[in-house]
């Protein structure tokens, strides 16, 4: 069950990208909550996996992979829609690239991701649940917010401008927050990939 919904975000990602595309700012506006639906269910998916008994290392790998290819995607979307520089999408794609290579020793060892951090305070910053929260929230908001921009900027509103502003400011925040939390991943998971191995010693 929680499975089916971490994968239910694709689908639901590609009808909200659609709806952007169609430039009628009445259906931009209407996708505004749809986005929010569609992140809040990343904390829908987790509670049902627990509230069931159904966490497994397929779950953590799959919650992990479908949210990175979703904000990818939306960066990558708001982009080329020209809300947002194409330095922001960069940044995401190599953080994103790094932080999950090298997730993976640690996840064919059958550790999950947020379980693979030794380091208290790594830990809090990358794995604790305020912190995956609070990160998440942030990014839901830039989205949401991205998303009024671009009704607004259809519309060529007098407000167009501020709400612009508010939206690269969130964004930023997001992608802040984005580097924050992935440069422990990286440090700390390269620190033990330099160790040798027991056949080495």
């Amino acid at each position: 069950m929680a499975n089916a919904i971490t994968l239910t975000r694709i689908p639901l990602l590609f009808i909200y990208i659609a709806l952007l595309n169609t430039g009628s700012p009445a259906i931009i506006f209407w996708c505004v909550p749809f986005i929010i639906m569609i992140m809040l269910l990343d904390m829908v998916d987790g509670m049902v996996a627990r509230h069931l008994n159904e966490a497994s290392l397929l779950g953590s790998a799959l919650d992990i992979a479908v949210d990175r290819a979703l904000e990818i995607i939306l960066w990558v979307v708001f982009s080329c829609l020209g809300l947002i520089p194409l330095l922001i999408p960069l940044i995401v794609i190599t953080r994103g690239t790094i932080t999950d290579a090298v997730r993976c020793v640690g996840t064919s060892k059958g550790k999950p991701a947020f379980k693979q951090l030794k380091n208290p305070i790594n830990h809090f910053l990358v794995s604790s649940r305020f912190m995956r929260n609070f990160y998440g929230a942030v990014k839901g908001t830039a989205f949401a917010v991205l998303t009024i921009d671009l009704g607004f900027q259809a519309l060529e509103h007098s407000w167009a401008g501020w709400i612009h502003s508010s939206a690269m400011g969130l964004t930023w925040c997001t992608i802040v927050l984005t580097i924050v939390r992935g440069v422990p991943v990286i440090i700390e998971e390269v620190s033990f990939l330099k160790k040798p191995s027991p056949t080495e010693i």
